[in-house]
């Protein structure tokens, strides 16, 4: 009789566990969505602070800056995952420095 009432307890604590396990994904999950699309968009800023880093240093070594993205990938060490990542350079001349715009893959621009 003892073992059952054990048994019984056992379960129920077991239950409860499991139903709290689940209110708390239940009600995390919009906050890790939230911090998850966070690092996303910092890693975006990151990338294009990256890019264009790199071509101030082009600008301050060669005197110009580069026309294009491929060139700063090429000669200055720039890595970027294109594969996550879409990078808009655009270089209006050579002594203006070049629009940079970065989004993430399957990401809308606002």
């Amino acid at each position: 009789m003892y073992q059952e009432k054990q048994k019984g307890r056992k379960a129920k604590i077991f239950l409860a566990v499991i139903i709290l396990a689940a209110l708390l994904m239940i009600l995390l999950g919009p906050v890790i969505r939230k911090a998850s699309a966070d690092l996303d968009a910092q890693s975006a800023v990151s990338v294009e602070e990256a890019v264009l880093r790199s071509a101030v240093q082009c600008y301050a070594v060669e005197g110009a800056y580069p026309n294009s993205l491929a060139y700063l990938e090429d000669h200055y060490g720039l890595v970027i995952n294109h594969e996550r990542y879409i990078v808009s350079y655009k270089a209006f001349a050579s002594n203006i420095a070049p629009t940079v715009r970065v989004l993430l893959r399957g990401e809308e621009e606002p």
